[in-house]
C-alpha cells in the first residue's frame, strides 16, 4: 500500500501563498490532483498526503475539502495558529473532517529560531497530541535543536522531520549544526524522518552522489521503522521530475534493509505515523 507522504496542491487565486511569486518560474501556477494522479499511478502509489503550503486556516480547509473529493488523497497536514488562545476549539472544528492527519507550523520562515519552545506553542502542541495528530517539523538546521527540546516537553506527540531537516548540501563545515540537530531529533523514538526535498536542497545540478552523504546519515539515524518517502511535488519540479525523485529514494535505501522494510518506507511507515487505517479501501485517519 504505497503512500507518497509529502506533496502539495495550490491554487494561486486563493491568494495566501506569500512565498509563491513569479520569480519561482514553473512553480507559479496552479497544481492539482488531475496532474499528480497519473504520476502516482505510474510509480505505484496508492494514496498521497497533501501538506499545507500557506499559514492560514483557509488553506487547511481548502485541502480538507480536496480530500473529500479526491480518491488519491489519504488526508492532509494542515496549519493552525499554535499560540491561539482557543487552539483546542480550532483543532476540534477541523477534526470534524476525517482527513486532518497533522499540523505543520512553517518554522523555517520564522525569525525566532526558538519559537517552538514558547509556552503557548507547547500548549498548542499538547492539544494536537491529545487529539492524535502528528506534527510535521519544517525546519532549517539552526532550528533543529529547539524543535528537539520542544518535543521533549510533549513526549506523546508523534512528529515527522520534513526534508531530513533541509541541510545545506554545499555547506561543508556547516554540516555539523545539521548533523547535531539530526542526532537530537532521532534520539526521540516518536520522531520520524521524511526522505523528501532532497533534490530541492541539492539544487538543479544535483546528483545521487551529492545527495547520498546526507541521506545516508538520516537513514542511519532513524532506521527502517522511522523513514517515510515523500516526493515534495511540485516543489521538486525545477530540479527533477516525479519519477526521478521516486527512483532516487529507492536507490538511497540501504541494501541491508529487508524487502519488507523497504516497502514500509514507501507506505507502511506513513500509515503508522499519521494514524491511517490499513483496511482495504481506507480513506482518512483511523478511529482514535
Amino acid at each position: 500500500m504505497n503512500i507518497d507522504a509529502h506533496q502539495h496542491y495550490w491554487k494561486l487565486s486563493r491568494g495566501d501563498y506569500g512565498w509563491l511569486t513569479p520569480e519561482l518560474g514553473p512553480l507559479y501556477r496552479d497544481y492539482g490532483p488531475d496532474e499528480l494522479a497519473p504520476l502516482l499511478a505510474r510509480e505505484g502509489f496508492f494514496r498521497s498526503i497533501v501538506v499545507q503550503a500557506a499559514p492560514t486556516l483557509a488553506e487547511t480547509e481548502y485541502l480538507l475539502d480536496l480530500c473529500e473529493r479526491e480518491a488519491t488523497l489519504a488526508g492532509a497536514v494542515g496549519w493552525v495558529d499554535l499560540e491561539e488562545e482557543r487552539v483546542e476549539e480550532t483543532l476540534d472544528r477541523l477534526l470534524a473532517s476525517p482527513y486532518l492527519l497533522g499540523i505543520r507550523p512553517m518554522l523555517q520562515d520564522l525569525a525566532d529560531d526558538r519559537w517552538i519552545e514558547r509556552p503557548r506553542v507547547i500548549r498548542g502542541l499538547r492539544a494536537a497530541s491529545e487529539r492524535g495528530l502528528t506534527l510535521d517539523v519544517l525546519v532549517r538546521p539552526p532550528q533543529m535543536a529547539a524543535a528537539a527540546r520542544a518535543l521533549e516537553q510533549v513526549p506523546e506527540l508523534r512528529a515527522v522531520l520534513d526534508h531530513i531537516g533541509k541541510p545545506d548540501m554545499a555547506a561543508g563545515s556547516r554540516r555539523r549544526v545539521w548533523s547535531d540537530g539530526l542526532r537530537e531529533l532521532a534520539a526521540r523514538p516518536r520522531t520520524a524522518c521524511k526522505l523528501s526535498g532532497l533534490v530541492t536542497e541539492a539544487g538543479a545540478g544535483w546528483s545521487p552522489e551529492t545527495v547520498r552523504p546526507h541521506a545516508e546519515e538520516a537513514l542511519e539515524r532513524f532506521g527502517p521503522e522511522r523513514v517515510l518517502f515523500g516526493s515534495d511535488w511540485p516543489v521538486c519540479l525545477p530540479a527533477a521530475e516525479y519519477g526521478e525523485v521516486a527512483e532516487l529514494a529507492r536507490t538511497l535505501l540501504p541494501a541491508s534493509w529487508s524487502e519488507a522494510q523497504r516497502r514500509d518506507a514507501f507506505g507502511g511507515n506513513a500509515a503508522r505515523w499519521y494514524g491511517l487505517g490499513v483496511a482495504s479501501g481506507w480513506r482518512g485517519r483511523a478511529s482514535r
